[in-house]
């Protein structure tokens, strides 16, 4: 399960095996989605993006989303973080035998009105079903089309010493939502999940100030830390991070002290950090704010040359502390 984490062993699963095997230049970008070409057209016409993504969440309902609405919000997000406006997606659903058709028809329905309120549609798909036992209910694979304008270059290999990091809001909350619905776990709060499609929140800080975001990444499984440890590696640069400058809600920050758990690792699906010259992050942070996703936006840290690529955090106590990959298995099916 460690291997599914997101964390150092999923990345050394993708370099030493799926790397080993299937490498081209397209997948070596490292991003989560790739920015390909189109053969035949004019480069001024701009690049497409393509991105897929699995979702074996479990509880399937949990408090702010499902399935469903998770599978849009999740792919959307990825062809985002290149810079691309989302176009088409693809849903295969594999569902087991006997499961309820009232709460497929629920998970189907939520994705139907995710993909109307972002103006990207399922397009085309594909359902199988596998025998009593040999699944958990429903997974969904997604995948997500769309165009990068010319001009727009985002990557996690584009991170710079002295660069701006900013954080679009307080972390933590998916995780918490869907670990507050497990039967092992299951404990009262009122903290909802922050899935959401960014895509809108991409458009205007990418229009806010152009050509000055480098890197744009939605903080999923592994969270916040994992993620930014994944753009120190890809760029060749640390990173030094001011805990003060991270918002975690009261609630995410209590229930992680009950379950003993670090915000910095729990999921999110409706936040992103961005990384951009450092003349430029006001702008950011002002367009940002103005995006009711982004209203409690700050910047959390900068770029620093480091050839050991560590991601440092500066602590409300005065100390420094390094802020490594998660290790392990901390939160499996999050997301």
């Amino acid at each position: 399960m460690g291997h599914g984490a997101g964390g150092k062993a999923a990345a050394q699963l993708i370099e030493e095996l799926f790397l080993a095997e299937l490498d081209n230049p397209y997948l070596r970008q490292g991003d989560d989605g790739a920015s390909l070409p189109l053969p035949g057209f004019d480069p001024a016409a701009g690049r497409l993006v393509m991105a897929c993504d699995g979702h074996v969440v479990s509880p399937i309902f949990f408090p702010g989303g499902d399935l469903g609405s998770l599978a849009v919000h999740g792919t959307i997000n990825d062809v985002a973080m290149l810079g691309a406006q989302p176009l088409y997606l693809s849903a295969c659903f594999i569902i087991e035998e006997g499961y309820p058709l009232a709460d497929l028809q629920r998970i189907v329905r939520s994705m139907g009105a995710a993909a109307r309120a972002a103006g990207v549609p399922v397009v085309c798909g594909d359902t199988k079903v596998v025998e009593r036992g040999k699944g958990d209910g429903v997974f969904i694979s997604t995948t997500g089309v769309g165009v990068v304008p010319a001009g727009v270059s985002i990557s996690g290999r584009q991170a710079r010493p002295g660069d701006a990091v900013l954080l679009s809001g307080p972390i933590g909350a998916h995780g918490v939502a869907v670990l507050s619905q497990r039967e092992s776990l299951a404990f009262a709060t009122s903290v909802q999940s922050d899935s959401a499609a960014l895509h809108t929140l991409v458009a205007a800080v990418l229009a806010a100030a152009p050509g000055a975001v480098r890197v744009l990444r939605d903080p999923t499984r592994g969270g916040l830390a994992t993620t930014l440890n994944e753009i120190a590696r890809q760029s060749g640069v640390g990173m030094v991070l001011d805990e003060a400058a991270i918002a975690v809600l009261p609630e995410v920050d209590a229930a992680c002290e009950l379950l003993g758990l670090d915000p910095l690792y729990v999921a999110n699906e409706g936040k992103l950090v961005a990384i951009c010259d450092p003349a430029a992050a006001p702008v950011v942070l002002a367009a940002m704010r103005a995006h009711p996703l982004a209203r409690e936006a700050a910047q959390i840290g900068s770029v620093q040359a480091d050839a050991q690529q560590f991601v440092q955090m500066r602590t409300r106590f005065g100390g420094r502390r390094v802020v490594d990959w998660l290790s392990g298995e901390q939160l499996p099916r999050i997301c």
